[in-house]
């Protein structure tokens, strides 16, 4: 089989960015999707050729099955790449491509299903005697069955989306009293992020490592191990910041669960790209799961192996073998990679910041990389992930990769939007984490993070009128074409930012921790999925009210006073803005 002439890439921001800049430099035509809110997104100028989706949310839009092969079969695509995230591990997405006679660039649908459920993935790991940590392989349909699992194994338990990962749909449970709460919550941001709400459990390692492995697997029956990443640094069960090699673990342990990752791989016939994710604790590691799909970090693996995993990607699925071999794959030196998200650290919050980027000034220099799908002027909407981009950086050793990776954060500018960037700074100038003593709970347990805050910045509207050549999309019936045309002279960021100025993220959320007033606001944009009160419960400070779902996470939003409640201003499914009144309680 030969090279892909046109590939689809089913998905957005900067995995989409990255996928075709890979197929540019193949000689690949491709072809990109977007929904209302990314007509003009930096994926869509890219590509050689755009269609609309339609719709808002990522199931109005990115999870339209039927738009989506429809696009498909009118681009003439003959191989479609679906990123992460979205149709990434979906079977029945990849099996459809097949019947209409088009490349899934990614595993065969058979080892999707597979590893997509995690249950069913515990048990092929076992069956090639990779085995997890305590947990069932039963989908949970009752509390009891977790009351049960946690008086027998103890607490905390891990309740998980069956179908997914990167921490979406995952929930902690400290206690009994939480688990009701805690399933409810798990199946909402399930349901939402993949499109199915089944959930499992398993127990919660206290102070684990999270070590993955980076396999690539040919149809001509090689599969290699390129090496392990750390990916200990999260939030919320979400990474933060990623690095490979996996420091600080002896070198016969990395190998160790380097072949267990290829024995797990080949357990189920996987082809393409994949990670085999491992929890690493007090010198033994377990199976935590398998993502059948390109992962987030994967640049820091491309650093210091010199292996394109795009490239290899495509190489791969269009039927060439693995060029190389596994004595071929040396590791050098040491690459870290910090997601740079929309959020405000808020001291530990980590509250979304959806909003127009006004400035986004990229670092440069020796060893430095950023992977973004955004530019000066485009907008992070509440309906999509905050990932603004990826600042990855590589050095002759750990100590030289860290330095550099603070002094890069330095130069990074982004305005218009809060950003992690001061919480990434804390964790890499921590002792603690420069010692490989951190954790995956550490971020959120340990790490100070006393009045380390983002405020978003908008820039000043520009009052210029005067009109220029420039080149505008257009879409005619569904189908996007750039015309050039006289437009006035107000980029979009200055166009945004002559709205009334909406409060950050930062400061409207004061109002639910800590201002006394009783009027509770929303801290940000985002969807009520929950209302936990009713007009006349009484409630203390601290107590749940609402829950706020921004970006795909989920916030809990906090009486500020003890008192009655004496109103509510939203229902389940409304949108609500910063600043908005949600409920109030008198004292």
């Amino acid at each position: 089989m030969t090279m892909f002439t046109k590939v689809l890439v089913a998905n957005r921001g900067e995995i989409a960015v990255r996928v075709i800049r890979a197929c540019r430099e193949l000689g690949v035509q491709t072809v990109a999707v977007y929904s209302e809110l990314d007509r003009n997104a930096l994926h869509v100028r890219l590509a050689d050729e755009a269609f609309a989706l339609g719709g808002q949310t990522a199931a109005e839009s990115y999870l339209n099955t039927e738009r989506m092969l429809e696009i498909i079969t009118e681009s003439g695509a003959d191989g479609v790449h679906p990123g992460y995230g979205f149709f990434s591990e979906n079977a029945d997405f990849a099996r459809a491509i097949g019947e209409i006679g088009v490349t899934f660039i990614g595993p065969p649908p058979e080892a999707i299903e597979v590893m997509g459920d995690k249950i069913s993935a515990r048990e092929a790991a076992e069956r090639v005697g990779v085995f997890g940590v305590p947990g069932t392989t039963e989908l949970i349909t009752d509390p009891q069955q977790v009351l049960d699992f946690g008086a027998e194994h103890g607490w905390p338990v891990a309740i998980k989306a069956a179908y997914g990962g990167g921490g979406r749909g995952m929930k902690v449970v400290e206690s009994p009293d939480a688990v009701e709460a805690a399933i409810e919550s798990a199946q909402r941001e399930a349901l939402a992020y993949f499109g199915r709400d089944e959930i499992y459990m398993e127990r919660y390692l206290s102070n684990p490592r999270h070590v993955e492995v980076q396999v690539l697997a040919d149809t001509h029956g090689t599969c290699l191990s390129l090496g392990t990443r750390d990916c200990s640094a999260q939030r919320r069960h979400q990474k933060l910041i990623e690095e490979a090699p996996a420091p600080g673990i002896a070198p016969e342990i990395l190998d160790a669960m380097g072949q267990a990752a290829i024995d797990v791989a080949v357990g189920c016939g996987y082809t393409n790209a994949g990670t085999v994710e491992f929890l690493y604790e007090d010198g033994s590691f377990y199976y935590l799961e398998m993502n059948t799909r390109l992962q987030v970090e994967h640049p820091v693996t491309e650093l210091v192996t010199g292996i394109d995993l795009v490239e290899q990607q495509l190489r791969v699925a269009s039927g060439e073998p693995l060029s190389f071999s596994a004595d071929d794959i040396e590791i050098r030196g040491h690459a870290i990679e910090i997601r740079i998200n929309a959020e405000d650290p808020a001291e530990g919050a980590f509250l979304p910041s959806p909003g127009p980027i006004t400035t986004l000034v990229a670092p440069d220099g020796f060893g430095t990389r950023f992977d973004t799908g955004y530019e000066s002027g485009d907008e992070i909407s509440q309906f999509y992930d905050n990932l603004v981009g990826k600042l990855c950086v590589w050095g002759r050793d750990r100590d030289t990769a860290i330095r550099r990776a603070v002094r890069a954060l330095d130069e990074l500018v982004i305005e218009g939007v809060a950003t992690t960037i001061p919480a990434d700074r804390a964790i890499l100038t921590a002792e603690a984490f420069r010692n490989n003593e951190h954790s995956t709970n550490w971020v959120e347990r340990t790490l100070d993070l006393s009045g380390v805050r983002s405020v978003a910045s908008p820039a000043a509207p520009d009052g210029d009128d005067s009109l220029v050549e420039r080149t505008v999309p257009v879409e005619v019936d569904g189908r996007r074409f750039d015309v050039r045309m006289w437009v006035p002279d107000q980029p979009v960021a200055a166009a945004a930012a002559a709205a009334p100025q909406r409060r950050s993220a930062s400061s409207a959320s004061s109002a639910t921790s800590g201002g006394g007033t009783g009027e509770v606001t929303a801290p940000m944009q985002g969807t009520i999925v929950g209302v936990k009160v009713e007009v006349g419960d009484t409630v203390s400070a601290g107590d749940a009210l609402v829950v706020l779902e921004a970006m795909k996470m989920e916030n809990a939003i906090n009486a500020d006073v003890d008192g009655t409640i004496a109103s509510i201003a939203v229902a389940e499914g409304d949108s609500v803005g910063a600043g908005d009144l949600l409920v109030s309680i008198e004292p």
